[in-house]
């Protein structure tokens, strides 16, 4: 089941606690992962990037038909469980990535977003036939047990974020265009960054969620130790373990930063004459998207990768822009927030879209 949360207050610690060890619970019953030897999954002919390929490209399968971020991250986990049971062949990835994918969308999506197999495999550029697509699946679900699911990175990063925003809520003051949905939004393109990293994908979810949040609070406070002190103890991560798992994160998160990059100033009203495509922001319809959901849905229907093909090593910025998990995370805090404002600057550095008319550059403020 989902989780719904309203944006905690201090009365509500003892709910996400709750919330953390029913899924530490659940991680510690079911969490396995495959093992890499020699630059390749053990036992098998799939290359660490031929694994990679894959995770990115059940990412861009998922960005496509706007499936929410649980449901790429429920298929990851579906995947990394089933070639940890396993010695799948190369030839077979492919079939497995995306049937892994079809059962993750049936347990966390709604019906009427669920594509048909059929429109599921010729929109992805999937080389199979829905039948064996069905196969593939009745094969998972014999292999796992029929037993799907389990607490996530996903998972443990909201309940992670929502309790440090619950006990400091002052940590996102000195940055007067962010709030917790950006935040925790932001944070989410990190982890899924994260989750197509081999060397990373052995550790547990609720070391590698932590990891990120501890990352994150580094760079706002200098008091972050005690913050951390208290989540690791709740979480149970072993020192040795989360100290490994650290420097690889930041290690991986380094290719995520933007180069040293020249913005020149266009005034809006330039910039819109002279691109005769530009085309402001309309300001007919307001309010965040689907009022009833908690959960996010990415906005963005980017065209699909052909799958296995060379691909860039993190996943692309169109299918992960901060801003297209803004609405759904609204929700998650209750946030109130509408469309007729102008969109702040997202924390991955894309350019702002500016109403026409304001006498700004519609350019990002420059960085030290």
């Amino acid at each position: 089941p989902r989780i719904a949360m309203k944006r905690p207050g201090p009365p509500e610690s003892s709910r996400l606690t709750f919330f953390l060890e029913n899924a530490l619970a659940r991680e510690a019953r079911v969490w396995k992962v495959p093992v890499f030897q020699n630059l390749t999954l053990k036992g098998t002919d799939i290359s660490l990037s031929g694994y990679k390929k894959a995770v990115l490209w059940i990412a861009e399968i998922s960005a496509h038909f706007q499936f929410y971020p649980e449901t790429f991250a429920l298929a990851t986990s579906i995947f990394n469980r089933l070639l940890a049971s396993v010695k799948a062949q190369l030839k077979y990835l492919q079939c497995i990535a995306i049937s892994c994918l079809v059962l993750a969308a049936k347990t966390n999506e709604e019906d009427e977003v669920i594509p048909s197999v059929k429109t599921l495999a010729v929109q992805s550029g999937c080389k199979r036939s829905p039948a064996e697509i069905l196969r593939m699946e009745r094969i998972i679900l014999e292999k796992l047990h029929w037993d799907l699911y389990t607490a996530t990175p996903m998972d443990f990063l909201n309940i992670f974020h929502a309790m440090v925003m619950s006990n400091w809520p002052q940590l996102l003051q000195g940055l007067p265009q962010m709030n917790p949905s950006r935040h925790v939004a932001f944070l989410t393109k990190q982890l899924q960054h994260c989750m197509a990293c081999h060397q990373l994908v052995q550790f547990e979810g609720s070391t590698l969620a932590l990891v990120i949040i501890t990352l994150e609070l580094e760079r706002l406070t200098p008091d972050w130790f005690p913050v951390i002190t208290g989540l690791l103890k709740k979480a149970q991560v072993t020192s040795t373990e989360f100290i490994r798992c650290k420097e690889l994160v930041d290690q991986e998160l380094t290719c995520l930063q933007p180069s040293n990059a020249v913005y020149i100033f266009y005034p809006i009203s330039h910039a819109i004459q002279d691109h005769p495509k530009a085309r402001p922001p309309s300001h007919g319809s307001s309010g965040l998207k689907d009022s009833h959901r908690v959960s996010l849905r990415v906005a963005a229907n980017p065209p699909v990768l052909a799958p296995f093909m060379p691909a860039p090593a993190q996943i692309p910025d169109d299918a992960m822009e901060t801003d297209e998990y803004y609405d759904g995370f609204g929700h998650l805090y209750s946030e109130d927030g509408g469309a007729g404002g102008a969109k702040v600057m997202n924390p991955g550095g894309s350019c702002p879209q500016l109403r026409a008319g304001e006498g700004s550059s519609p350019c990002p403020p420059l960085q030290p």
